[in-house]
């Protein structure tokens, strides 16, 4: 068989492939529902332009009958960032058709797709914590002085930010399918947190548990509850800076020494843009079936592997806020 696109499988079996990956990676992905997106082309730029549209100002001038005021115009900023091609590969050591049959094969796609999604996510993490718009728990001054948890006077600090710029609250997400659908849910600003700070979370003063939301208000997958205009989402990838605050006292620490510090972040819409994993461009599986070779004579080894053009960027400093704490320690 000629090497496709795909190594040894079809290009049919190859979109299947996909599929399945993107369908185990896809619901691990949280970031994906909240940026704004940029389609990868195929066969295009490895540089992906974003654009936000700046307001308007007020239009306080009253208007002089019989006479055409001067209007304004849309104004925007452009923002870039290069792709970068990430992958991984797994060795089968067992001979595999060019069929989606086999129980090995089909493990192995799975396994990779979460891979790929763990993979994506922890990127865009380290691109969007590293972001400028940065608070502290107790209005401590650096990370270095962290020593306590959240209160519900920070979550306040974050979103009085947020309404002075401007920021508006989340209200459309993309589905977590392999489409490019999207789905209205109810609006608010969305607070990422690792599960370390779920009890912190659950302990502020109006927290509303997600069973308690009633029929008409869906929970996003991962989120645990809201509280004011704020819903929270935990995943094991927003994880902390170790050891970086100050004495340990009652916060987690890594070393028992000093207290982790746990980066909440704060996501109001089009904060920022990603390339979503999504469609048959995103994600590229291949499968190479056991050849005999000089450093595998016998074929015994094939291979099952993934890769993709990945980036992110954020667009708006003010509408994206880091807030540093410590996590109790039970």
């Amino acid at each position: 068989m000629a090497l496709t696109n795909y190594g040894d499988i079809s290009p049919r079996t190859g979109v299947y492939a996909i599929v399945q990956m993107l369908k185990r990676a896809l619901p691990n992905l949280i970031l994906e529902r909240f940026g704004q997106t940029y389609v990868l082309p195929n066969n295009k730029s490895k540089v992906a332009s974003f654009r936000r549209y700046e307001a308007l100002a007020v239009a306080t001038t009253a208007l002089t009958e019989g006479v055409t005021p001067i209007g304004s115009s849309l104004t925007y900023t452009d923002y870039t960032a290069t792709l970068a091609q990430y992958g991984d590969f797994i060795v089968l050591p067992d001979v595999v058709l060019d069929t989606h049959e086999d129980p090995v094969l089909n493990q192995a796609v799975g396994i990779l797709g979460e891979q790929a999604a763990q993979t994506v996510e922890t990127i865009r993490f380290n691109v969007l914590k590293a972001g400028t718009n940065v608070f502290y728990a107790n209005k401590v001054g650096a990370r270095g002085s962290v020593v306590s948890t959240i209160t519900l006077s920070d979550q306040r600090r974050v979103t009085r930010a947020f309404q002075r710029q401007n920021a508006g609250m989340i209200n459309r997400i993309l589905k977590s399918t392999p489409n490019f659908n999207t789905e209205s849910t109810e609006p608010g600003y969305i607070g990422l947190i690792h599960p370390d700070l779920a009890n912190d979370i659950r302990a502020l003063v109006g927290f509303i548990n997600v069973k308690d939301y009633g029929v008409n208000m869906i929970p996003i997958p991962g989120e645990i509850g809201a509280v004011e205009d704020v819903r929270y989402i935990r995943s094991t990838i927003f994880s902390s800076f170790a050891d970086a605050g100050g004495a340990k006292g009652t916060m987690v620490s890594t070393s028992d020494t000093s207290a982790d510090v746990y980066p909440i972040l704060y996501i109001a819409k089009d904060a920022y843009g990603i390339v979503p994993l999504k469609g048959q461009s995103s994600l590229t599986p291949m499968v190479i079936n056991p050849k005999a070779t000089d450093s595998d004579p016998l074929a015994q080894r094939g291979y099952a592997s993934w890769k993709t053009m990945q980036t992110a960027v954020i667009l708006n400093e003010a509408w994206m806020a880091r807030l540093e704490v410590g996590a109790t320690d039970l």
